[in-house]
């Protein structure tokens, strides 16, 4: 699935506290200061497309720092964090609204760790040799952030519920979404490669989804994101070109700038119905471009691969 906002909260780890120790005998103070808690980072990076990490896991949290020890002994400074984010991610402080966009694959700390506390032995003067106390570790900053991935994909696979979307694109690309024979399996957008494109699978529209029917505004507002339009049309419904128009109608009702982007249509589940059927078809359509295409048949993916590569 594909999630292209989300909001979560980075907790940065607890500095570890001073040690109020004395030395044997002696009576000396020698308590060693805390660790420092772990930073949290974010980074940019190619090899992650979407934001789908943080759909179940909405909280990140560092380590705290190691407390200190006797004879001087330091505590252990926390393992940062950092979280890997698509590059072109915008990532915005709730409390603040101050926003940065990620464009590169340099980290930049989001939540820096508390500084640990400095033990017993850092206080002892010429009026107080064997000091008792010690500094408990600072808290962490804590971080409420929203990420958007304002580009979701070159190209959109759109069309009615179970017109094949899924299905063409877990052969396209190396997605894997949902499948099944029947309406809306794919809840949210689905997003896979191929070669460097990046192609959505835009959940299935239905009339009135300009108002928010079914799954409604949300993946309409993918849709806009997307450069070309792959208008999936299954080929075994008994009314396809009021099936294409029902979505053509939602576009021009929520923004009728949808109708002027490069669309192509593509029939789907061809292995399921004759030549005469799809040349009745392509005459249904002879102002689109037209692409055929059955998930079992290797050589019509290829070509389809072929064809989408040459509208890029």
């Amino acid at each position: 699935m594909l999630v292209d906002n989300i909001t979560i909260i980075v907790h940065a780890g607890r500095g570890g506290n001073g040690a109020a120790t004395l030395k044997p005998f002696k009576g000396g103070p020698d308590g060693g200061r805390g660790g420092n808690g772990g930073n949290i980072y974010i980074v940019g990076s190619a090899n992650v497309n979407d934001l789908r990490q943080f759909r179940y896991k909405k909280k990140i949290v560092a380590g705290n720092g190691g407390n200190g020890a006797r004879q001087n002994m330091f505590g252990r400074k926390a393992e940062d964090v950092i979280i890997q984010v698509p590059l072109g991610t915008r990532v915005s402080e709730a409390a603040t609204n101050d926003a940065r966009e990620v464009t590169d694959d340099v980290p930049f700390c989001i939540a820096r760790g508390g500084i640990g506390g400095r033990g017993n032995a850092a206080f002892k003067s010429p009026t107080n040799q064997t000091p008792r106390t010690a500094e408990q570790g600072q808290p962490g900053e804590e971080k409420e952030l929203l990420l958007e991935l304002r580009l979701i994909a070159e190209i959109g696979l759109v069309g009615l519920p179970n017109a094949g979307k899924s299905s063409l694109l877990t052969v396209l690309t190396n997605a894997r979404p949902a499948v099944a024979a029947y309406p809306f399996t794919t809840l949210d957008p689905t997003i896979g490669m191929l070669d460097t494109h990046p192609i959505a699978d835009i959940p299935g529209l239905i009339e009135g989804a300009s108002k928010g029917k079914g799954l409604g505004l949300d993946f309409l507002r993918h849709i806009e994101k997307t450069q070309i339009l792959l208008h999936c049309v299954d080929a075994t419904i008994a009314d396809p070109r009021g099936a294409y128009e029902t979505i053509r109608n939602e576009f021009s009702k929520f923004n009728p700038q949808l109708l002027t982007k490069p669309e192509y249509i593509v029939l789907t589940k061809t292995d399921l119905v004759g030549p005469a059927a799809i040349t009745a078809l392509r005459k249904l359509f002879k102002q689109k471009k037209i692409f055929t295409c059955s998930v079992y048949d290797e050589k019509a993916v290829a070509s389809l691969k072929k064809n989408i590569l040459k509208l890029l």
